[in-house]
């Protein structure tokens, strides 16, 4: 699906801007960015997030592999290479001399379908002493708020701290900070450098990791039982709108269609 005609572009989603700028300014005053360093974004869209460093008159560099969306990144000043990432395309880079102060990619994670191998192209082309930054849904917040309306095609993977930091792991890469970010329904955005990088791991990466277990994140179960909640969700909205309708009342629904499932919101007449 991500050909030519890709039809998603992030820039017309005013909060993703906004997100996306904040993140631009935190991430330039926390690693110290500027006109000698340089920046690589993963999936970067038509530049919603790339023309912050653009302006900033930092170095930066797209990879995207729509053409749609690349040309309108392209349009803003920022380069692009059209091409999915990996280790061979990583590689490439290397000896081009591109390794990156700062390796981006903001929900691309769980959409790849060797995530291995984009892992290890993470650690191909981050300079020594380089950070890497990654922000997709937590698993945590899709079972415990029972959203699976946030299922859908696009993704490979739906993921936890506790998957991502052995992946990294035998990548050669560590996670030395974590946040929760609102995004998506509650996000993480990790924060990984080399395995023999200084940097200390951080209490908030030890932190979510107990929370993690004590939700019973690595227990069979928890996966087994979703669907019944998920019944339980879809039974108690049917229920709700016949007694509405026993009731004489009137239920007008939204719905938008980003997902697999369609979720609505409903206000009574």
């Amino acid at each position: 699906m991500f050909n030519n005609d890709y039809a998603y572009f992030s820039s017309t989603s005013s909060s993703w801007l906004e997100h996306a700028a904040r993140y631009s300014a935190m991430i330039t005053e926390k690693l110290r960015l500027d006109s000698r360093s340089f920046v690589i974004e993963i999936a970067s869209n038509d530049g919603y997030l790339l023309k912050n460093f653009v302006a900033a008159g930092i170095p930066c560099l797209g990879i995207e592999p729509t053409a749609s969306t690349a040309a309108a990144a392209e349009k803003l000043g920022i380069p692009v290479i059209r091409d999915f990432f990996g280790s061979r395309l990583a590689t490439e880079l290397i000896h081009q001399g591109k390794q990156a102060d700062l390796v981006l990619g903001n929900n691309v994670f769980a959409h790849v379908p060797d995530i291995n191998d984009f892992t290890i192209g993470l650690k191909l082309v981050l300079k020594p002493g380089g950070t890497t930054t990654l922000e997709f849904p937590h698993l945590m917040q899709l079972l415990k708020h029972t959203q699976f309306d946030t299922v859908y095609h696009e993704h490979f993977s739906y993921l936890s701290l506790y998957t991502v930091e052995r992946i990294f792991k035998q990548a050669g890469l560590k996670i030395w900070d974590v946040e929760e970010v609102p995004t998506h329904g509650g996000s993480l955005r990790i924060y990984g450098c080399h395995q023999d990088d200084p940097r200390s791991v951080l209490p908030s990466v030890t932190k979510l990791l107990q929370e993690e277990l004590l939700c019973g994140m690595q227990l069979l179960e928890v996966y087994q039982s979703f669907q019944a909640k998920a019944d339980d969700v879809k039974n108690g909205l049917l229920l709700f709108l016949l007694e509405q309708k026993r009731a004489g009342k009137k239920v007008a629904a939204y719905g938008a269609a980003t997902k697999g499932n369609t979720p609505c919101s409903t206000m009574l007449a």
